[in-house]
C-alpha cells in the first residue's frame, strides 16, 4: 500500500510550521524590544542576562547609545523575520495560492515582498556584524553574532537576490499568461 502525499497536505503542514515559527519569532522580537527598554529605563543590571541569557553588560558599560543601536538592529532583524512569516501564513491561510494558475499577481507580489524582506534582513545582519566587530576592536566584550540573532547576513542576501530573480520570472510569466488570455 502506497501512501500518496498531496501538495495540499504539504501546504497544510507548511502552514502549521509557519505558525510555530511565527509565534517563536514574535516572542523573540518582543523579548528584544522589552529587554532593551527595561535595561535602558528601569534596570541596567538586566544587560547581564539580556535575552536567552546573552550578556550585553560590556556593551552597556561601554556606551548606552551603542547598546541601543545594537539592540535596535537585533529588533529590526527579528521584526523583518516576523513580517516574512506573517506573509507566508497569510498567503497559505487565505488560500490565495492558486496551484491551477500559479502565475498570478498575488503570488508575484508575495515573492517580491519576501525577496525585499530577505534583502533587508541580510543588510541589517551584515550591518550589525560590522558594528559588533568594531566593538571587539575597541576591546568591548560582545557575545557571538549567533547569540545576537544577526548571523547569516550573507545567506539572507543570497536568498533575497534569488527570490528577486524568481519574482522577475514570475512577473514575466504573469505578463505572458495575460497576453495568452487576451488572445483567446
Amino acid at each position: 500500500m502506497e501512501i500518496k502525499i498531496t501538495t495540499n497536505q504539504i501546504l497544510k503542514v507548511m502552514e502549521i510550521l509557519s505558525w510555530i515559527i511565527f509565534i517563536g519569532l514574535c516572542i523573540e522580537a518582543c523579548g528584544f524590544i522589552f529587554n532593551t527598554f527595561f535595561t535602558l529605563f528601569i534596570n541596567p543590571i538586566a544587560a547581564h542576562k539580556f535575552w536567552n541569557q546573552v550578556d550585553l553588560s560590556g556593551l552597556y558599560a561601554f556606551d548606552q547609545g551603542y547598546f541601543f543601536v545594537v539592540t535596535l538592529i537585533m529588533s529590526i532583524v527579528a521584526i523583518l523575520k516576523v513580517l516574512m512569516f506573517f506573509l507566508i501564513i497569510k498567503i497559505l491561510h487565505t488560500k490565495k495560492l492558486n496551484l491551477v494558475q500559479p502565475f498570478n499577481a498575488v503570488v508575484g507580489h508575495f515573492i517580491f515582498m519576501v525577496s525585499y524582506l530577505s534583502l533587508g534582513i541580510g543588510m541589517f545582519c551584515l550591518w550589525g556584524v560590522g558594528y559588533t566587530e568594531w566593538f571587539v576592536k575597541q576591546g568591548v566584550e560582545i557575545p557571538d553574532i549567533q547569540y545576537l540573532s544577526i548571523g547569516g547576513g550573507d545567506v539572507w542576501l543570497f536568498m533575497g537576490v534569488t527570490l528577486f530573480v524568481i519574482a522577475q520570472i514570475f512577473k514575466r510569466g504573469i505578463e505572458i499568461q495575460i497576453e495568452n488570455e487576451l488572445t483567446i
